[in-house]
Formats: structure tokens, C-alpha cells, sequence
């Protein structure tokens, strides 16, 4: 339990909280848990903000909330009504993650109709994008679990996403759960998957969509995107329009967290005897260095389609996704 913002910092560091549109959510109920408590509202914010640099959501969520709590502040005067102002502004942003999802799951149904007319849709997807990051059922766990409803999903195919196997620790459980037929791989399995023609479409989240239709997600997507291309698969990318961020101009600009190396070198299990520095049993040699990037970066021309609450952007380019945001914007104002 996250009794304070630094707490919060760092069960969102260490992954406890993860997830674009959950990280958004959280970072605004970080915000309104600092001014309830009469914390330094503004430092609070910035430590929250900072805590994972390549989800725009989290800026996002920790921005809205701090914004109401700025504006109530100055009108009133009134910290304590400056809390209950931040604390509106994390609970609406639930709220509509939550309606996001139900109109992200209808769209991209529709959408995989289209280009997959006949139902019966084997779905490849990584890491993990259903309810547990989610204020709602999610992204692109949200349309599969929607094909499943409307009995259009004949199996999903669940990339274990190493190094810490969301996809098997979580996609799986959620699939279980929800009664779907599914079937996890390792990550390096997918290539043979595409080749035995077992693939008939890919979904994954986004944590950061740049201007140019750029996509950061968890790493080991944009391998899949070369597959898909190669063996003419569509590659789709569920994600609410709050994960488009203007102000990145595209791919080169997203900033690219690198996680701690033990997570590659150790198996991270605590039900064990602990033997390695990061809590797990160690894979590799003692010293070993190594390369843990927590997302890759898939260029517009390998995106097939971006889906989300406001309907899908096909083909992806920077005009497109301009006037997707645009429009979301007119329909908040409207």
C-alpha cells in the first residue's frame, strides 16, 4: 500500500505499478495523495513524473491532476480544497481510461473485421495490456477480449516478454480468467509462429506514440512489427489518444528507459533462497554486463493501423494522427 508520493515513486519504479494508461491514473491520484497529506504538492509532482521517462501517460495524469490543484489553489486559497480539486481530476481520468478502453475494444474489433473478414482471428500480442494497466479491460488486451466475446477469436498467442515475463505472469492470467483460448510462447518463438502461417494479426499497447506515428513499447515489439511486414500480418497498436504526445517529434526523440541489469542476469524469483543482488538466482557469469531496455521503437511504416477511443488511424502518418488529436480535442471542449 502507497501511503505517500515517494512510496508511490517507487512502486512505479520498480514496476509494482506499470502500464501506460494505469501509470497516467496513478500519477494523478500520486498528485492528490501529496496535497491531501500537505506535502510539497509541486515536488511531489516532479518526482512522479520522473519516476519512468518513456510513458507520456504518467506526465500526463500528473500534470491534469496538479493543474486542478494549481488553479483551485489560486482561486480559493484553500489547500484542503486544492486537494479535493486534484482528487476530482485523478477520479475523471479514471473514468474515462475506463471508457476509453470500451470504445478502443470496439473499434479495434471493428477494425480487425475489416481486414480479417470471417472471424476466427489468432492474435499474437506482448507484454501486457488487458485490466491490470488499465482503468477499464485495457488496450489491445480490451479488443481480443472483445473478439472472444463475439466468438471471433479462435486463439491468442501470449509473448512471454522477457525479461519479467508479463505476458506469462500477467497476459495469462488474464486470459485464463476471462475463459479464452490462448497459448504462451517464448519470445524467440514468435518468428516460427509467423512462418507456420498460425498468425493472422499482431495487437500490442503503446507507451509513447510520437508526432510521426512512432511507437515505444515494451521491447521485443518491434521484431514483431519486422515479421509482420515480412510475412504481410497486420501490426496493430492499441492506445488511448493521450499516449499520442505532440510534442515528440518522432522516434529518435523518445527517450528509452534502461533497466537494471540483473534483471537479464538473474532470475527473478523471491519464493527461492535469495543467491544474486537483485533478489534471484543467478543465469549469468558473476560481472556480467547487460543490455535491459525497457522498450523498442517501432516506425510508422511498420504500423498498420493506431487504434483508439476517437477510431483508428490507417495509413499512420504525422497529418493523420494530427487531426485524431485534434478531433479528441474538440469532443473535450465540446
Amino acid at each position: 500500500m502507497c501511503t505517500d508520493a515517494p512510496a508511490l515513486v517507487e512502486a512505479i519504479r520498480s514496476l509494482a505499478v506499470r502500464g501506460a494508461p494505469l501509470l497516467g491514473i496513478a500519477g494523478a491520484y500520486g498528485v492528490a495523495l501529496a496535497a491531501a497529506r500537505g506535502f510539497d504538492v509541486v515536488e511531489a509532482a516532479r518526482a512522479l513524473e520522473g519516476a519512468r521517462p518513456t510513458a507520456v501517460n504518467l506526465a500526463v495524469g500528473v500534470r491534469r491532476a496538479e493543474s486542478a490543484y494549481r488553479a483551485e489553489l489560486a482561486g480559493t486559497g484553500e489547500p484542503t480544497a486544492a486537494a479535493v480539486a486534484a482528487l476530482a481530476a485523478a477520479r475523471a481520468l479514471h473514468q474515462e481510461d475506463a471508457e476509453a478502453s470500451t470504445r478502443m475494444a470496439a473499434h479495434g474489433v471493428a477494425l480487425l473485421d475489416e481486414l480479417l473478414p470471417g472471424g476466427g482471428h489468432r492474435i499474437l500480442t506482448h507484454c501486457n495490456s488487458g485490466s491490470l494497466v488499465s482503468g477499464g479491460e485495457g488496450t489491445a488486451f480490451a479488443v481480443a477480449l472483445a473478439a472472444h466475446r463475439a466468438g471471433r477469436l479462435r486463439r491468442l498467442w501470449v509473448d512471454e516478454t522477457r525479461p519479467l515475463l508479463q505476458g506469462a505472469r500477467l497476459t495469462a492470467y488474464e486470459a485464463a480468467r476471462t475463459g479464452m483460448a490462448y497459448t504462451l510462447l517464448t519470445d524467440n518463438a514468435a518468428g516460427s509462429l509467423f512462418a507456420s502461417g498460425d498468425v493472422d494479426a499482431v495487437l500490442i499497447g503503446a507507451d509513447r506514440i510520437a508526432a510521426d506515428g512512432s511507437v515505444a513499447n515494451k521491447v521485443g515489439s518491434y521484431p514483431l512489427a519486422v515479421l509482420a511486414r515480412y510475412h504481410h500480418v497486420p501490426f496493430i497498436v492499441v492506445a488511448p489518444v493521450t499516449t499520442v504526445d505532440p510534442e515528440t517529434p518522432d522516434g529518435a526523440s523518445i527517450e528509452v528507459e534502461q533497466r537494471p541489469g540483473f534483471e537479464v542476469t538473474e532470475i527473478l524469483a523471491p519464493q527461492v533462497p535469495v543467491t544474486g543482488a537483485g533478489g534471484g538466482i543467478p543465469v549469468a557469469p558473476l560481472g556480467t554486463q547487460a543490455y535491459n531496455p525497457a522498450f523498442d521503437v517501432t516506425p510508422p511504416e511498420l504500423v498498420t493501423a493506431i487504434v483508439t477511443e476517437e477510431g483508428a488511424v490507417s495509413p499512420v502518418t504525422a497529418e493523420a494522427l494530427a487531426e485524431l488529436c485534434a478531433r479528441s480535442r474538440r469532443a473535450t471542449i465540446g
